[in-house]
């Protein structure tokens, strides 16, 4: 085990906590997979055409949860989750600093890396004597002082930044071992969803002893650019030709059957900026069709490295007892909002491109069926995840294969993952304030009990504000404070707005918003309209 400072100090605290079996041959082994951009409805076990047997298998012998939420965005995701704090708190309200992109504003919560006041899932795992892995997209701070080895990970290997080409990521902080660069791969024989899996598996199989392990497997995929092996794009060239519209029915219809929403609710209408399907023309069709096969390429080998994934554990014995949670990092990307995708269609596949080659509005209208809006919104398309948890040790066994219909957030993976490792979560590191957790543990779920879920769950990223309470959801405009509110249990695509008939209720979470933006360093007021920053339309 890697003794940062930072882990030393959790130690310690733990020992002066009376946590002195710190290695427990019953703890399960975690895994935390994430994938980066991908939409509510992408993989079959939740309505989608694309095949992912092997995330479907987690999700047969595991729970999907229908309504699970992250922070709408890469970097206030990744904070989030992986700190069990809302993501102001760690300092990454908005995005990560990188080269010419500074996101520090000045203020606690919009600093553009992580602060000391939070704790990650490897620093409290990592002082509880499990093994620390890291393989995948960081995005959370490229200072030394901010990478993954200094946060608590025993390895890493992946990239820093939040965009890079699939098949020659290069720079000095798009492929890294550790703390150092490496050269640019031979893009003939290198794709990054591969290469993060294998290095997972390489660690999983060179495992030796009892010693439980935690592992993050962040895949880039399906973030753009629209980067895919040939032999896989193939068998999705055509099959988008259908278009969005009729897709988007047969999505919502396989949801339906599936049991995550009741046919009363209805898909939401196509985006006002996308035209129908049949209105466009043919040859405009095509390259469309090709652009959404190479995303569905880039999901397909997502789900193909986490069969080998499954097959590691397997060979070593440890699928049992290891607790595999999938998710994505916010709702389908719609960057950068035209109709058809950003990129010129000779960018696709291009190694030396690892800029905005995206697939548009359309499909990404698809992607997120049956919501709207997309990725850094904090409509249900924005900020509702696919969430999966397997454990065949350890859920409730009349569980499985079931759908769980609890609220719920990645805040609440830190609690979790307490719970099950019996580590302790210090309340103070090297004479700095850790904050509490925000979340709830997910544990009585797992075994099939109820469990008191928060009041309240707070969202605001680039302005766009919101708040869940029970079934009520509002939102609005940091500053403008115009609130929509909508009954998620009976509009989840939040078509309905019932402000005006419900003001108490708006004044309730209106109030209840303002005091957490208070405690969490939520406070962007200024930040943006000072650099003439506008929210896309």
């Amino acid at each position: 085990m890697k003794f940062t400072i930072q882990k030393i100090a959790l130690l310690t605290a733990a020992f002066a906590m009376g946590v002195t079996n710190v290695i427990a041959e019953s703890r399960p082994n975690i895994v935390l997979i994430m994938v980066d951009d991908m939409g509510y409805s992408d993989i079959g076990c939740y309505g989608g055409e694309i095949p992912t047997p092997n995330i479907d298998r987690l999700a047969e012998g595991g729970v999907r949860f229908s309504q699970f939420y992250n922070a709408s965005r890469c970097c206030p995701t990744r904070a989030s989750l992986l700190t069990g704090l809302y993501q102001h708190q760690t300092g990454i309200g908005h995005m990560m600093s990188e080269g010419r992109f500074n996101f520090d504003y000045g203020v606690d919560g919009y600093r553009g890396q992580l602060n000391r006041n939070c704790v990650t899932l490897a620093e409290v795992l990592g002082s509880a004597g499990y093994h620390t892995w890291m393989s995948g997209k960081w995005h959370l701070g490229d200072d030394m002082d901010d990478r993954p080895l200094q946060r608590g990970w025993d390895k890493f290997y992946g990239s820093l930044s939040g965009a890079f080409s699939y098949f020659m990521p290069h720079g000095d902080r798009h492929l890294m071992e550790g703390n150092e660069p490496l050269p640019p791969p031979d893009p003939e024989n290198y794709y990054t969803t591969d290469a993060f899996a294998e290095k997972a598996v390489d660690w999983i199989e060179d495992q030796d002893g009892d010693t439980p392990f935690f592992l993050y497997l962040a895949f880039n995929a399906p973030h753009w650019p629209l980067h895919a092996k040939e032999e896989d794009i193939e068998q999705f060239v055509g099959k988008y030709m259908q278009g969005w519209d009729v897709l988007r029915r047969e999505r919502f219809e396989r949801q339906v059957k599936l049991g995550l929403f009741e046919q009363s609710l209805d898909v939401s209408p196509r985006d006002a900026n996308v035209r129908p399907w049949d209105d466009v023309p043919e040859d405009q069709k095509k390259r469309s069709d090709y652009r959404m096969a190479v995303y569905a390429a880039q999901i397909f080998s997502v789900d193909e490295n986490i069969g080998k994934l499954l097959h590691a554990l397997e060979g070593k014995g440890e699928l049992e007892n290891t607790l595999i949670l999938f998710l994505s990092d916010n709702g389908a990307c719609a960057e950068p909002y035209s109709e058809f995708g950003g990129g010129e269609f000779s960018d696709i596949n291009d190694p030396e491109n690892g800029g905005a080659v995206s697939v548009g509005r359309g499909w990404a209208n698809l992607q997120n069926t049956p919501f709207r809006e997309y990725k850094n919104r904090p409509q249900e398309g924005g900020m509702a995840t696919p969430f999966i948890a397997h454990w065949p040790s350890g859920i409730a066994k009349k569980l499985e294969g079931e759908i769980v219909r609890d609220v719920a957030h990645i805040l609440d993976v830190m609690p979790t993952v307490i719970d099950l490792s019996s580590a302790q979560y210090p309340t103070v590191v090297n004479q700095l304030l850790i904050p509490e957790p925000a979340g709830v543990s997910l544990f009585p779920i797992l075994k099939g009990k109820s469990r008191e879920a928060p009041e309240f769950l707070f969202f605001e990223h680039e302005l766009n504000c919101a708040v869940r309470s029970g079934d009520w959801k509002a939102i609005s405009r940091f500053g403008e404070y115009n609130w929509e509110l909508y009954n998620i249990k009976n509009d989840r695509n939040e078509l309905n707005d019932v402000a005006d008939e419900h003001p108490e209720v708006v004044e309730r979470l209106d109030r209840a918003w303002r005091n957490w933006a208070l405690q969490s360093k939520a406070a962007p007021k200024g930040r943006w309209q000072d650099r003439g920053y506008k929210t896309p339309k």
